[in-house]
C-alpha cells in the first residue's frame, strides 16, 4: 500500500479517527479532514509526518470541498480511496424540529457526501479506487423520534447503491458501512444514559454497542482488494440488531 492514499473526513474522533489510524497502519498515507483543526493534529501527531496531512474543512461546503480534493493532489498527487465519514445528528418530534437542525444535518451527513464524492470521482477513476460511505442502521429503517437523521442516512445509503451502479463500468467501487450505535463523542450523551444503554444490550445480539475500531476495521476491507468484487453493498455493522424481526425475547 506505499503508494495508496486515503481521504477521511471528520477524522479528528470516533470513527473518523479510528479509520485513520487504521489505513495508516496499512501503508497508507492519510488525508484528515475536519472542521476542528485541533482535533486533527492531535491524531495526525501518531501518525508519520511525511504521510499525513491535515486539512480543515467544512463538508457541508461545496466550495471546501473542492480545496480538500486539491490539497491532497497538491501533497500526495493521487487519491485512492474517499471515506465520508463526517456527520451530525439531531433528534426530536418532527413537529418541534427546527429548520436549522434540518439544514444541519443534511449538509454535513447528505450535501457533504454529495459534494466530495462529484469531486473526488475523476481522481479516484484514474487510480481505480473506491468510496466507502459511513451511512447508519437509521438508513436502513426508522428510529423514534430521529426522522431527520433516518432521512439524511437513507438519502446516503440508496445513493450508495446508484452511485455503485454509475461508476462500477469505470472501475470505482462504493460501498457503505452501516454501524448501529458507537462509543464516540457524538454519542457522549447516549452511553452516560446506563437505562438507555442496558437497553441496547439487552436488543444487541453481541450484547454491547460499538468500539470506532470495530467499525474502522470494516471500512478497511471494504475499500481493500480482499473486496475487490464488492460493489453497493450497503453492510450493517451493528452486532446483530439488524438481523431482529423487532419482537421482544421470548425468555
Amino acid at each position: 500500500m506505499a503508494d495508496k492514499v486515503v481521504l477521511v473526513t471528520g477524522a479528528g474522533s470516533g470513527i473518523g479517527e479510528a479509520t485513520a489510524r487504521r489505513f495508516s497502519l496499512d501503508g497508507y498515507a492519510v488525508v484528515l479532514a475536519g472542521r476542528t483543526r485541533a482535533k486533527l493534529e492531535r491524531v495526525a501527531a501518531d501518525l508519520p509526518a511525511d504521510r499525513a496531512l491535515v486539512v480543515e474543512a467544512d463538508v457541508s461546503d461545496e466550495e471546501a470541498c473542492i480545496f480538500l480534493i486539491n490539497r491532497t493532489l497538491e501533497r500526495f498527487g493521487r487519491l485512492d480511496v474517499l471515506v465520508n465519514n463526517a456527520g451530525v445528528h439531531a433528534s426530536g418530534p418532527v413537529a418541534e424540529a427546527k429548520t436549522a437542525d434540518w439544514r444541519k444535518v443534511m449538509g454535513t451527513d447528505l450535501d457533504g457526501v454529495f459534494f466530495l464524492t462529484r469531486a473526488a470521482v475523476p481522481q479516484l477513476v484514474s487510480t481505480q479506487g473506491s468510496i466507502v460511505n459511513v451511512s447508519s442502521v437509521s438508513g436502513l429503517g426508522g428510529d423514534w423520534d430521529m426522522s431527520i437523521y433516518n432521512a439524511a442516512k437513507g438519502a446516503v445509503t440508496n445513493f450508495t447503491r446508484a452511485l455503485a451502479m454509475e461508476l462500477g463500468p469505470k472501475g470505482v467501487r462504493v460501498n457503505a458501512v452501516n454501524p448501529a450505535l458507537t462509543l464516540t463523542d457524538m454519542t457522549k450523551d447516549m452511553k452516560n444514559d446506563e437505562t438507555l444503554m442496558a437497553k441496547i444490550r439487552e436488543r444487541t445480539p453481541l450484547r454491547r454497542p460499538a468500539d470506532p475500531d470495530d467499525i474502522a476495521d470494516v471500512i478497511a476491507f471494504l475499500a481493500s482488494h480482499d473486496a475487490r468484487y464488492v460493489t453497493g453493498v450497503n453492510l450493517p455493522v451493528d452486532g446483530g440488531l439488524s438481523a431482529s424481526n423487532g419482537q421482544p425475547p421470548q425468555a
